[in-house]
């Protein structure tokens, strides 16, 4: 498909800077596979699900990614994307010309990374100094949040060092957070659970990639960068048992959607998965696995977008858009968010 056909206006006004307080306060549309639309809010998320309904949340954490450091004297930023092994990563760099393999860069006193590779489009290859927990210390230490680039000009202050993680955060490695789980509180939790709601956990180390705007003329010849994710053989379980009993599976956000189509069989099975994933969900894709999708607003001409036209329909969505702009929502990040029914086969 064209990625034209993707397109959409949205004023820049639109853009939320900061999440809604308390997070579940924010606002809800709802496009239900029968049709039509519903302004709800995200507290009346119970109501809309059944019990019996399994929900999975992606539990990846954010760490501090984005790397200030130099070259000699020349300045360069590197936003860590995906781990390749205990001291290595994959890193978008600006400038990337300034960088070679062989390089050094030096983040602190003590602390640096030699230049292993250099791919395509401002990709290096970094191999640090330290490795594993000690890593992760450092760029607690030296890194900074890595905020998309619409929020603040990705500028991060200690407020989104919360704001900008989800309460069930547990496994350490996201560049970017799974935001329709920013939603969620311990209130919001409770009401699920009342209701009979069954919730699982998957993690997919969510990559800078996800920012990159999409460059080519037609989605055929868009390559999606590689994400680390996990499906645990006691998910991949309650998922299949869930839905043999007639429970319909509920991702929450694109990022534990993705997981559960790259880990599932033609046949709807879904297994153990513990690997690296580019899939690249675009309308004519027959969703295995998820049945319901709660997901923010998204940007146009995105692969995100594209993956939620894959699942409702490309005019559906674009209807839906028209009506979100129009009523107010908030976008992307730290907006509002819609929840999604498949369209049917």
């Amino acid at each position: 498909m064209k990625v034209d056909d993707f397109d959409f206006d949205l004023p820049r006004d639109l853009i939320a800077e900061r999440p809604a307080e308390p997070r579940d306060s924010a606002r809800l549309l709802h496009v239900p596979a029968a049709g039509g639309l519903a302004d709800l809010g995200v507290r009346d998320l119970p109501g809309l699900l059944l019990p019996g309904d399994i929900m999975v949340f992606n539990d990846t954490k954010v760490i501090p990614a984005r790397l200030l450091g130099r070259r000699g004297l020349a300045g360069v930023e590197l936003t860590l994307h995906q781990r390749t092994g205990l001291s290595q990563w994959k890193a978008f760099a600006r400038p990337a010309k300034k960088l070679k393999p062989g390089d050094r860069v030096d983040f602190a006193e003590g602390f640096s990374a030699v230049v292993a590779e250099k791919g395509e489009m401002g990709e290096v290859t970094l191999d640090f100094d330290r490795s594993g927990e000690d890593l992760m210390v450092a760029l607690e230490t030296h890194g900074h949040l890595p905020l998309p680039p619409y929020i603040r000009q990705g500028t991060a202050d200690e407020r989104d060092k919360g704001d900008y993680q989800t309460v069930f955060a547990r496994e350490k490695g996201a560049v970017a957070a799974p935001t329709a789980g920013l939603h969620f509180t311990p209130e919001l939790l409770a009401a699920l659970d009342a209701r009979g709601v069954k919730r699982v956990t998957v993690t997919l180390h969510v990559g800078a990639g996800t920012f990159l705007p999409v460059k080519v003329d037609d989605t055929d010849d868009h390559r999606m960068h590689q994400e680390i994710g996990v499906v645990t053989p006691e998910t991949a379980a309650a998922v299949n048992a869930a839905r043999a009993a007639g429970g319909r599976v509920v991702a929450v956000g694109t990022t534990s959607a993705r997981l559960l189509e790259s880990a599932a069989d033609p046949l709807g099975t879904l297994h153990p998965f513990d690997g690296a994933t580019d899939i690249f969900i675009t309308p004519g894709h027959v969703f295995r696995q998820v049945d319901v999708l709660l997901t923010n607003f998204h940007l146009p001409r995105s692969t995100l977008f594209m993956l939620i036209s894959a699942f409702a329909g490309l005019e559906r969505m674009k209807a839906a858009y028209e009506h979100a702009k129009a009523a107010g929502y908030r976008f992307y990040s730290y907006g509002d968010c819609c929840l999604l029914e498949r369209t049917p086969i």
